[in-house]
Order: C-alpha cells, then sequence, then structure tokens
C-alpha cells in the first residue's frame, strides 16, 4: 500500500552538476544529499529541503519535459518567487487554478518546476 512520495526523480544533460547545485542550493535553498557511491558513479545530484526530495539523475540524450513537473508548495510565495528572480530564475505567473497561487519557473537544465500556495479562505 502506498504510504507517501518518497521523491520525485528529474533528468538533466552531462556535465551539469554544478548548475544543478548552484540553483537548487543557492537559488531554491535546499541542501544537497550525498549519494550512495555506487549511484554517485552516474552522476547527478539528489536534495533536499523537509520532507521534498528531488533527485536529478544524468540522461545522455536529454530534453527537457514541456508539460511534466513537479509541483512544490511554499510559503510566502511571493517572497519565493523574488528569491527566485534575484537568482535569475525565470517565474511565469499562473492564475488558473481556484484556491491556490502558483507560478512555474525552469532550473538550469530546462526542466519545468511549478510552485504554489494555498490562499486564504
Amino acid at each position: 500500500m502506498l504510504a507517501a512520495l518518497d521523491h520525485v526523480q528529474l533528468a538533466a544533460p552531462p556535465g551539469c552538476e554544478d548548475l544543478l547545485r548552484a540553483y537548487y542550493v543557492g537559488v531554491l535553498g535546499m541542501t544537497e544529499v550525498p549519494k550512495p557511491p555506487a549511484l554517485a558513479a552516474r552522476g547527478g545530484c539528489w536534495f533536499r529541503a523537509g520532507a521534498v526530495r528531488l533527485h536529478l539523475g544524468i540522461e545522455s540524450y536529454f530534453r527537457p519535459a514541456r508539460k511534466a513537473h513537479p509541483g512544490l508548495r511554499v510559503t510566502d510565495i511571493g517572497a519565493y518567487a523574488d528569491r527566485l528572480e534575484a537568482g535569475g530564475a525565470p517565474v511565469s505567473w499562473d492564475h488558473d487554478l481556484p484556491g491556490h497561487r502558483r507560478f512555474y519557473s525552469e532550473d538550469p537544465a530546462g526542466n519545468r518546476l511549478e510552485f504554489l500556495e494555498p490562499e486564504e479562505p
């Protein structure tokens, strides 16, 4: 039986780990988690912020998905959007989900990310 979502894995092109670290740690404020040695040899990076865990795996013929994305719940979404923009990340607000404020952005590999916060009742 399903108990929880353990992590989300996104793909990235070879050799971009330093860009991913700068974005996920420096811009998003996540912490890098060491990969087990057998998996570290494959490249990529793992990141965590509280219960949120994102794994970035290397894919030789990488092409970012245009629609698929993780939805990341945040607090103080306006300040978080400002943080991303200050870090050079694009912010595209979307007002089509009732009851939520949300925006989309992309990581340095072009992975689409959704950031959302429930509106106050």
